[in-house]
């Protein structure tokens, strides 16, 4: 497979995976494609946790499932990224941007226009969306094959100093390896971020995985293999749009977009 191609077909999986592990090989393929990425005077400041425990991989599933139930019971989810939702082929068109929630249950189609206001929120409580989403997310991270945990060394990840802007831009120079690689390997990856979203939750899986004081952990992933046909969740969106290329690049100065580059897929 050739890089653009790779490239081209990159994306993040929202369904399951097969239950298969992810051979020991292909693990180390992983890790060394995110070793080779560049990183400011060659400083490597990135450090992998490799999971495969059940136990553990179980616990942070319940903390990730629970975590998304309450940020989207309580509103905080919606409200912190409402600019990037859209609910049609036409907004997502304008937009060329952010997540078309393209399949919904049927009694939530009709308010999507009111995702965003209270009595939305009630709606969808009353629904019992948040708890139904919350479960499913919880059995798409347990039944996961493998986790990564991707931590940063804290004497070059100083938030506030210059350093810690090039120990974040060589992690995502590294992650960015590892998820072109599992295009290679026919594998999906996707990150696991509602503990995030909930305070408290994301020092649980610090805990869990004994991260010690001199690290921090970033982010946490779940990877596998991909089946021939991926069944969609009952709530599910795609992100495949992009933005036109004179969109965002420009030409001399930034008074001038890039013209005759636009391609529309």
């Amino acid at each position: 497979m050739e890089l653009l191609d790779a490239i081209r077909r990159r994306k993040t999986t929202n369904g399951a995976f097969l239950p298969d592990p992810v051979s020991e090989e292909h693990q180390r393929i992983l890790l060394e494609a995110a070793g080779r990425a560049p990183s400011q005077l060659n400083s490597q400041p990135w450090r992998f946790v490799v999971i495969e425990n059940r136990e553990t991989i179980d616990q942070i599933a319940r903390i990730s499932g629970e975590s998304m139930s309450e940020a989207m019971s309580n509103g905080t989810f919606f409200e912190r990224y409402k600019p990037y939702f859209r609910f049609s082929q036409a907004e997502m068109e304008e937009k060329r941007s952010g997540m078309l929630f393209d399949k919904l249950p049927a009694p939530l189609r009709p308010f999507t226009g009111q995702v965003f206001t209270k009595r939305g929120q009630s709606l969808m409580n009353a629904l019992g969306v948040p708890k139904t989403l919350g479960g499913e997310n919880r059995k798409l991270v347990a039944g996961s094959p493998l986790l990564l945990g991707v931590m940063l060394d804290r004497s070059e990840y100083r938030p506030g100093q210059l350093s810690s802007f090039y120990s974040v831009f060589s992690m995502g120079a590294a992650m960015e390896n590892i998820w072109l690689t599992t295009v290679e390997l026919g594998m999906g990856i996707q990150f696991i971020s509602f503990p995030m979203e909930v305070p408290g939750r994301w020092d649980e899986i610090v805990n869990l995985l004994h991260v010690p004081d001199d690290l921090e952990l970033m982010a946490v992933y779940r990877l596998g293999y991909l089946p021939p046909e991926q069944r969609r969740p009952a709530i599910d969106w795609s992100s495949s749009q992009r933005k036109l290329v004179s969109q965002y690049v420009f030409r001399e100065d930034c008074d001038t977009p890039q013209q005759g580059w636009d391609v529309t897929t």
